[in-house]
């Protein structure tokens, strides 16, 4: 079934389904809640993009592990919901990585083993090359996991190319007959992307670093989502995490709607915001005291 439903209403649509969230503003809404069951009461295609990592199934802290059949099923029943509240129109943002096989694989990149639970249309596989890593002395130092960019409509979709040139042109000024030849954006970029990783450690941490064990950087996160969806569009992300998703489409003039499961990620999630809010509240009020503008 499927219902029409105005931007102003969906947070109070989604509200009245799912409960009072753990965390809301105006821009965000934040459950501490499974996300099967959770998106299962849900019965719109109101979701403009959604981007997410879910567990690898490689015994992190906040997963536990499965037989890799039973993981390949639990994964095709949350991309089903996914794909259910997804707009005709929308986009699905899927970062995996490799998980080991028993006698067949050390490291298999997970999308090989659940393209056939996805019911996407696959337009693209991106390779993020973060740079750093732990150092392989019986195999190759592993430097990058995989981001399958789907849409639900192979002919409808939102991709805005000059929102993610890349400005590294080697040569902006060349001409040809008297015109540029390079858009004076930046050139097209290639999907291969080269994005540095949130780091830990006393003397190298990352500035954006949070308690979280696998947090995304928020410029990875700001290309995707200046790049797949548009000002305004309602994201998704069922695992949110550290709550990167929230932080970068608040920043780019989206809202977002996320589920996590541990209260202890949904307290950081919180801090978070909060605290991006309000640097950006100082930011304006410093702007207007010398007469700039604040957009």
């Amino acid at each position: 079934m499927t219902m029409s439903i105005t931007t102003a209403n969906k947070f109070e649509y989604l509200k009245s389904r799912l409960g009072v969230p753990f965390y809301e503003n105006e821009h965000a809404l934040i459950f501490n809640r499974e996300c099967i069951s959770s998106m299962n009461l849900l019965e719109n295609e109101i979701f403009d993009l959604t981007v997410t990592s879910p567990p690898y199934n490689i015994g992190k802290e906040y997963e536990k592990n499965l037989p890799i059949a039973d993981y390949i099923k639990w994964t095709g029943e949350w991309v089903k919901a996914v794909y259910s509240l997804t707009k005709p129109n929308g986009a699905f943002l899927l970062n995996l990585g490799y998980v080991g096989l028993d006698s067949r694989a050390k490291a298999i990149p997970l999308p090989y083993l659940i393209w056939q639970t996805v019911p996407f249309f696959m337009i693209q596989e991106i390779v993020w090359n973060y740079g750093a890593g732990v150092a392989g002395r019986h195999f190759l130092s592993p430097r990058n996991e995989k981001w399958m960019w789907y849409v639900k409509n192979e002919a409808q979709y939102t991709f805005n190319l000059d929102d993610i040139r890349d400005p590294d042109v080697k040569y902006p000024n060349q001409k040809k007959n008297g015109k540029l030849r390079c858009n004076t954006l930046g050139k097209n970029p290639s999907d291969v992307w080269q994005i540095a990783k949130v780091t830990s450690g006393t003397n190298r941490s990352s500035p954006e670093r949070t308690p979280h064990p696998a947090q995304f950087p928020t410029d990875l996160i700001d290309r995707i989502v200046k790049g797949f969806s548009n000002p305004g569009d309602l994201l998704l992300d069922p695992f949110i995490g550290s709550g990167s998703t929230a932080i970068s489409a608040i920043k780019n003039s989206r809202k977002a709607v996320g589920f996590e499961v541990r209260e202890d990620y949904c307290k950081i999630i919180a801090e978070r915001i909060d605290s991006m809010l309000e640097e950006e509240k100082q930011r304006k009020a410093q702007l207007c005291l010398f007469g700039e503008n604040v957009n």
